[in-house]
Order: C-alpha cells, then sequence, then structure tokens
C-alpha cells in the first residue's frame, strides 16, 4: 500500500514537472502563427471538405501540436491561436491534467471550431474557458482521409483531432482549459 501511494505521489510529480517545463517555454507570437498555418495547411489538405469547414465558421481555435504524456497521471498543453475571418485575433494555452488507465506520450493537432457567432462571443469573453464546464464541444477524431458532413457539424463548437503521432491510451479533450496567452 505504502509502494502504491508512493508511485502516485512520483507520477503526480513527475506529470506537474511536464505541465510546468511544456508551460514555460517562450513562445512567439510568429512562431505560434507559422506553426498555425502548417496545421491549418494539413486539416485543409488531408480532410475532405476542410476548407468550406473553416469557412462557415465563426472563428476557430488552432492547436498545431499538444503534448500528452502520462503513466496513470497524465498531462498536456500546447498553445495555439484564435483565428476569425482568417486572421489572428489572441493567442491561447490549452492544459489539462488526468488520473487513471493510461500510459504513453502523444502529440497531437486540434482544431476547434465555433460555428456560431454567440458560441465564440461566450469564449472570447470568458477568463479561462473550459471544455465540459463552460462549453460542451462535440469531438471529432479523424485521420487523412476522412471527409467532414452535415451529419458531423451540427454543434456550435467542434473539436477535431488530426495528425496524432506517438502512442496515449485516452484521446479527448474533455476537461482541458483554455487561456488566453498575453503576446
Amino acid at each position: 500500500m505504502m509502494k502504491e501511494s508512493l508511485l502516485k505521489v512520483g507520477a503526480i510529480l513527475v506529470a506537474g514537472v511536464f505541465l510546468q517545463s511544456c508551460a514555460s517555454v517562450d513562445w512567439s507570437a510568429s512562431k505560434i502563427d507559422s506553426e498555425a498555418d502548417a496545421a491549418l495547411h494539413v486539416f485543409r489538405e488531408d480532410i475532405t471538405g476542410g476548407q468550406h469547414f473553416l469557412e462557415q465558421a465563426a472563428g476557430y481555435l488552432v492547436f498545431p501540436r499538444i503534448i500528452k504524456a502520462g503513466v496513470g497521471v497524465g498531462a498536456e498543453t500546447g498553445e495555439g491561436a484564435l483565428r476569425i475571418g482568417g486572421r489572428t485575433a489572441g493567442y491561447y494555452r490549452s492544459t489539462s491534467g488526468s488520473i487513471g488507465f493510461q500510459a504513453g506520450a502523444q502529440a497531437k493537432s486540434v482544431v476547434i471550431a465555433f460555428m456560431t457567432p454567440e458560441s465564440l462571443t461566450q469564449f472570447r469573453k470568458s477568463s479561462g474557458w473550459k471544455v465540459g464546464i463552460d462549453g460542451s464541444v462535440a469531438l471529432i477524431d479523424i485521420g487523412a482521409g476522412k471527409t467532414i458532413d452535415s451529419y458531423n457539424v451540427q454543434n456550435p463548437v467542434i473539436g477535431f483531432i488530426f495528425g496524432s503521432k506517438g502512442l496515449m491510451y485516452n484521446l479527448t479533450l474533455e476537461g482541458s482549459k483554455f487561456s488566453k496567452l498575453n503576446k
């Protein structure tokens, strides 16, 4: 029992150090924009209907790389840009922590689209928007060659995970918090 407790404490410390080290990386606005452009290029090229979908959105968050790692206890973080009318309107950090059955490390790209002006306004007015508490996100896990159709884009906020690299059990946005960066 004591050994299990020590392992849990150790895992929590490792996850905390990982999250803190990722969060303290000094990202520049130009680097975030450049990586967001590259992620959007992949999204548009690999996902049939991706370009049309983005044009219909009131705005969208682009996280070119969110890194998640964990064994029992996990943490993830990444920086991204909010695009409105194709232009950057702000920079955000995604963070999340979890406890449960999980193992591995993974990098993924995420696009969160606000399909209505109201959902975009609600997000922008928040001081820290958390999936599942401040807003519900319909998650669509898509890979290369997949199609976006009217069946899977009916919600006001839709999240797409693509370009996953690495091995990680537990692919979700639930509990992710998005905080505005001052850049």
